[in-house]
């Protein structure tokens, strides 16, 4: 099984409209709310994959029902943690310019924290836990750190969607998956990429460091898919670029996706690419159909 952690989860509330001008009354010719959270985004699309997933992460309010049924109204299944205060909202403006407005998110107590951690005790060998997204207000930097030897009690894998220092944390734990971009590749080791060898020789680096598999996204030049047996690279499949949001989570869950029913490194590569350019080519969260349309367009090499 796997599990997706949101731990600080929102009602995505995107509004559209031609301009916007501060200051004045401004008419949206659309609107949508959605459940938002990179946790969240991971088991929406495993859906679309037809790989089981539980929601994991806490919910409060009347923001926090709006989130639940919506899920439900997916068939999702969820086993959130129950806050007092309300589930953030995160407002998405975009006219001439994207904008983005997003909520600090409610604190969370004691008991509501005991609670959650509790749910680790369900953990079988093999399974797989992916904890991505922002942390609620009075949660430490290092909440999902911390969260590693539960998972790993049971002989279950973790997957940290992270950057930077918080990343290099976790590797001597070694987490099933990193997937840094090539600029925070780059940021990560203090160097200038200048080349695809450069790429490949600092994401090798990450792998003497404990991780397990390396995925390195460059936007429109490609991805790199790197493992302690092989190299493998792919061209960026070709589409019109319309939402970035979503886009990185619906990689992690094509790969992890993949992997957890498959254990191969490069059909789980090639997933993750269909999933991650399927959803930049979205309005919402790639489908099962977008998946697969551009999945034909996937041409893996050895680098």
């Amino acid at each position: 099984m796997i599990y997706t952690i949101t731990v600080n989860p929102s009602i995505d509330y995107i509004v559209q409209l031609p301009e916007l001008t501060l200051g004045e009354v401004n008419r949206m010719h659309y609107d949508t709310k959605l459940p938002g959270g990179k946790g969240i985004n991971v088991s929406r699309i495993l859906q679309q994959l037809a790989v089981p997933s539980t929601a994991w992460g806490f919910l409060g309010g009347f923001t926090g029902t709006f989130v639940k049924d919506c899920l439900v109204q997916e068939k999702l299944p969820a086993d959130f943690t129950t806050v007092q205060a309300d589930t953030r909202i995160n407002f998405k403006i975009k006219a001439q310019n994207e904008t983005e407005i997003n909520g600090a998110g409610p604190k969370i107590d004691a008991a509501a924290l005991a609670s959650f951690k509790a749910k680790f005790d369900q953990l079988q060998p093999g399974d797989i836990v992916v904890m991505a997204g922002s942390l609620a207000p009075n949660l430490p930097t290092h909440f999902y750190k911390d969260l590693i030897p539960l998972i790993q009690a049971h002989q279950a894998e973790f997957v940290i969607d992270t950057t930077g220092q918080a990343l290099l944390d976790t590797l001597a734990d070694h987490p099933l998956v990193v997937k840094p971009n090539h600029h925070e590749l780059a940021d990560l080791f203090h160097v200038t990429l200048t080349s695809d060898d450069d790429i490949v020789h600092y994401g090798q680096e990450l792998l003497k460091l404990g991780a397990q598999n390396v995925l390195i996204s460059m936007a429109g030049a490609g991805a790199f898919m790197i493992t302690p047996d092989q190299v493998l690279r792919s061209a960026a499949p070709k589409g019109t670029v319309k939402n970035s949001v979503g886009a990185g989570d619906s990689m992690i869950a094509g790969f992890v996706g993949t992997f957890a029913q498959t254990h191969q490194a490069q059909a789980s590569f090639e997933t993750g690419l269909a999933c991650g350019s399927a959803t930049a080519f979205s309005e919402d969260l790639a489908t099962a159909a977008k998946i697969a349309e551009v999945r034909q367009q996937i041409k893996i090499e050895t680098y």
